[in-house]
């Protein structure tokens, strides 16, 4: 079945193996996902990534292992997709929300790639909302 919004999916198989606890969930792999999960391990919210390669042609998958504290308490609480292919939320410079107080985290995808609310903000440059982690 194909999906209509791929990162909705991928924040959708975190969202859902983060609360039964999972070590790491698999995902189908693009350029945009990986550059998100890049961004997600930075920031901490991931403890690694796995793309593992094809077999009989089917679509690459990548491996995300999630991060827990020493309580086992998810270190990510929450997901929010902001920006839909329904509708597309853009955001300028200085518009740039700080979710939670800057507790939660904005990713944004801008002229210069995929980054963080603050690396745009820092840089000087909008983009479309896309999510927010905390």
């Amino acid at each position: 079945m194909p999906v209509t919004d791929p990162i909705a999916d991928m924040l959708t198989r975190v969202r859902n193996a983060v609360q039964v606890r999972h070590e790491s969930v698999l995902v189908p792999t693009s350029k945009t996902k990986r550059s998100l999960a890049r961004m997600l391990q930075r920031e901490g919210f991931i403890s690694s990534i796995e793309v593992e390669e094809p077999v009989d042609k089917k679509q690459p998958m990548m491996k995300l292992g999630l991060k827990y504290y020493e309580d086992s308490t998810p270190v990510i609480t929450g997901l929010k997709r902001v920006s839909k292919p329904g509708l597309r939320v853009y955001v300028g410079r200085q518009e740039i929300p700080r979710y939670y107080g800057g507790l939660g985290v904005a990713f944004l995808s801008t002229s210069a790639g995929v980054m963080t609310g603050r690396d745009a903000w820092r840089r000087g440059i909008g983009g479309e909302l896309l999510f927010y982690v905390w």
